[in-house]
């Protein structure tokens, strides 16, 4: 498990969402103390060697294991489409093989072991955000439908879906006058499904959206696919 920073440091619920998920279907799940970052704020701050002293950091923690499973697709976009580029052509074999057992949580379980039936049931009127780099970088869309529907969940779409939401890291520290319209937009249109929550595979993309809904009172509340999947486990 690679948690990420967000989830460490914000949301670490999350993390441990993840890890249930991951037991009910069967796996055996390690969580290496000496993880760090991804590198991608350091990519998107415009400081490559920051981030590939982070990528060479990660590459040497995670090498080795079987699959290195991921609770945000971002994250492992970065893996996927930077760190060949950052490091130097004698890690590109470890780099390359270490990216192909690199997996977004819903990727992991529906794509690569075929878990959709966890044991979760979520009696849940829900609505799907698509955050922008697992849809992207990783094309993640139908997973996370396939584990909350097979949990019972009701979903149902709302208008946009695959529209940022306005996050995209520094962007919206930098850039606000256009990542809160982006983000009230979004409420908005999760808002006139009627679902209880919006849902994405990104803790970022929801904190995002969580400030605004503070400050607008529009829209469902955030929640991401592990916490709500877990929340329904025996």
């Amino acid at each position: 498990m690679f948690v990420t920073c967000v989830v460490d440091a914000v949301t670490p619920e999350t993390g441990v969402a993840a890890v249930r998920l991951l037991e009910a279907a069967g796996c055996a799940v390690e969580f290496p103390e000496a993880q760090t970052c991804c590198g991608q704020p350091a990519v998107s701050a415009g400081e490559p060697e920051a981030a590939t002293r982070l990528a060479r950091h990660f590459v040497e923690v995670f090498d080795g294991y079987d699959a290195v499973v991921v609770p945000s697709g971002s994250c492992a976009a970065m893996v996927h489409h930077w760190y060949e580029r950052l490091l130097p052509p004698e890690w590109a074999e470890r780099v390359h093989a270490l990216s192909t057992r690199t997996y977004e949580l819903s990727q992991y379980l529906v794509d690569v072991i075929g878990q959709m039936d966890l044991g979760a049931r979520v009696d849940t009127r829900v609505t799907v955000h698509d955050s922008c780099h697992g849809l992207r970088n990783l094309g993640i869309r139908d997973q996370p439908r396939a584990l909350l529907a097979q949990a019972g969940a009701a979903i149902v779409e709302m208008e946009e879906p695959e529209t940022c939401c306005g996050f995209g890291g520094s962007f919206s520290l930098i850039h606000g006058e256009v990542a809160g319209p982006l983000a009230d937009a979004k409420l908005r249109h999760a808002a006139a499904t009627g679902a209880e929550c919006v849902v994405a595979c990104d803790q970022a993309c929801l904190l995002h959206l969580e400030g605004r809904r503070r400050r607008t009172g529009i829209g469902p509340a955030p929640v991401h696919v592990a916490d709500l999947l877990a929340s329904g486990l025996p």
